[in-house]
C-alpha cells in the first residue's frame, strides 16, 4: 500500500496492519506463510510456462487435478514437501526453488 493511501486511512480511524498482524502469527508462521506463497507461486509459474493442465501435473505426481489446485492456491492442507516434489516434476533444480523463495509471490502487495 503506498505511504499516501496509508495516512488516508489511517487519518479516518482506520488501523492499517499486515495479514500477520491481524493472524496474530509469530515471525516463524509467517515465514512459513510465506515460503508456501511463494513456492506455490512458482509451482503455478512453471505449469503454465510449460502449458501443462493441472491434471497433466497431477498424472505426474500421482495425484488429483483438484489437489494440484489447492497446492498452486496455498492451501494450509499442502505440505512444502508437496509443493517441492511438484516443482521438480515440472524439472526445477534446487537453485530454481532457492530463486523461487527469494522472490514475492505476485499476490502479496509490499
Amino acid at each position: 500500500m503506498d505511504k499516501r493511501k496509508r495516512r488516508k486511512l489511517q487519518a479516518k480511524g482506520w488501523r492499517v496492519g499486515s495479514a500477520s498482524d491481524f493472524l496474530g502469527l509469530s515471525d516463524q508462521e509467517a515465514a512459513l506463510v510465506e515460503m508456501k506463497l511463494r513456492l506455490s507461486q512458482a509451482l503455478r509459474t512453471r505449469r503454465t510456462a510449460l502449458h501443462l493442465s493441472q491434471a497433466t501435473l497431477a498424472k505426474r505426481l500421482r495425484s488429483s487435478q483438484s489437489r494440484v489446485a489447492k497446492m498452486e492456491a496455498a492451501d494450509p492442507t499442502v505440505s512444502i514437501d508437496l509443493l517441492l516434489r511438484g516443482l521438480f516434476a515440472l524439472g526445477a533444480t534446487p537453485r530454481d526453488v532457492a530463486k523461487a523463495l527469494q522472490q514475492r509471490p505476485a499476490s502479496v502487495a509490499a
